[in-house]
């Protein structure tokens, strides 16, 4: 059926039929396509091997993707009406990460339930653009320019922020403040807030270095100077660079890239996985896979314009955001433009609670096409 109005501009609800029909496939598809990328680059990884990586990663994709759909046929006044539940069990399982979590590599990031462990960090990153959606849809433009109404959002924003970073995770915090300042930006706060912010982070810089860890300062020095400690601190990123260098326009072909196959690369499977790929399909296959990312962050514009109601319009414009966010950094970090910080490349890294997070914010995206002519009430 198609969606008319009636006399009083109350939209005639949207039948079951319609709304799998206002499913974008396309972002569908794509997103398949990209998970496809991840599941060839770990099957590479693995030396020609569907385990470790390659047959989990399409295992959990399949799940996840079952997952999105479900979340984009459900009403975003369920959603509206479940942002602060879903930021406060964010807030208390990372609270629950800093007392009692799982270490591994350096930081205490992981919840184990069982056989299952969970980042809550990537959790929060949806849970945060939840709640910022909710909280800014029952304002006026006119009072988001009001830096008392700037107050609260910030609290939410470096709530999370700062028990990321006890744990510690640079990247997930980064990624978290940034994200949160990026739909406050579009929420209508003021341009001068930012640059007071900016000023201040500057002015704070020096008292952040002495509270860095060790690892961390070696990771800031090393991207001033990869050459400092080429065995050292320095060893990621100079072996990514002569991975992405040596695989040249075109690549040295599937399963032959010999930084991966060698072991010489480091994190081959996570936060590297571009470098791997790269290596093997060169810079024509990286255009590729960043062609898809674009086409994802463009249909993530597309449907924030179409939303009628300022809800989905925020919720669709936070989940690109965060797209951007993951594969901006990401892949500068593996070519050495910004800082190693442990950030994944989405959909193609493996790891399972960064694909649900993902894919679950995905879900929240497409439901906003879904019901981009709902009427939300008005709530904080």
């Amino acid at each position: 059926m198609s969606l008319v109005s009636l006399g009083l501009g109350a939209p005639v609800p949207v039948g079951f039929g319609e709304k799998i029909w206002r499913i974008n496939w396309g972002l569908v598809l794509v997103l398949s396509a990209i998970a496809g990328v991840g599941v060839v680059a770990l099957y590479s990884a693995a030396g020609g091997r569907f385990e470790p990586w390659a047959a989990r990663h399409a295992m959990r994709f399949g799940v996840s993707l079952g997952l999105a759909l479900v979340v984009a046929l459900i009403h975003p006044k369920v959603w509206l009406a479940l942002a602060w539940p879903i930021y406060a069990v964010s807030m208390l399982m990372l609270v629950a990460v800093d007392i009692a979590g799982k270490i591994g590599m350096g930081a205490q990031r992981w919840l184990v339930l069982g056989p299952i462990q969970i980042q809550p960090s990537e959790i929060a990153k949806v849970a945060v653009i939840l709640v910022l959606a909710r909280y800014y849809h029952g304002l006026s433009r006119e009072q988001a320019g009001r830096i008392v109404y700037t107050l609260p959002p910030l609290f939410i924003i470096m709530a999370p922020v700062g028990l990321v970073m006890i744990q510690p995770d640079l990247g997930t915090a980064m990624m978290v403040l940034m994200g949160g300042a990026a739909l406050l930006f579009v929420a209508g706060v003021r341009i001068w807030m930012f640059l007071g912010a900016i000023v201040a982070a500057v002015g704070f810089l020096p008292f952040a270095w002495s509270f860095m860890h060790e690892y961390q300062r070696k990771r800031v020095m090393t991207f001033l100077d990869p050459d400092r400690d080429p065995l050292g601190a320095g060893y990621h990123i100079t072996q990514s660079k002569i991975a992405i260098g040596s695989g040249g326009l075109f690549g040295k072909g599937f399963g032959k890239g010999t930084q991966s196959a060698l072991n010489f690369l480091p994190e081959k499977q996570t936060d590297f996985i571009f470098t791997t790929f790269v290596e093997e399909w060169g810079m024509i296959g990286a255009c590729v896979l960043l062609g898809l990312f674009l086409l994802v962050l463009m249909w993530g514009f597309s449907i924030a314009l179409r939303s009628q109601h300022h809800f989905g319009r925020l919720v669709a414009l936070g989940v690109t955001s965060l797209m951007f966010l993951y594969v901006f950094i990401n892949t500068s970090m593996v070519m050495g433009l910004l800082p190693v910080v442990g950030v994944p490349l989405p959909l193609v890294s493996n790891g399972g609670t960064a694909m649900v997070s993902v894919m679950f914010a995905c879900g929240l995206l497409i439901g906003v096409n879904v019901y981009r002519d709902a009427q939300l009430p008005l709530a904080r």
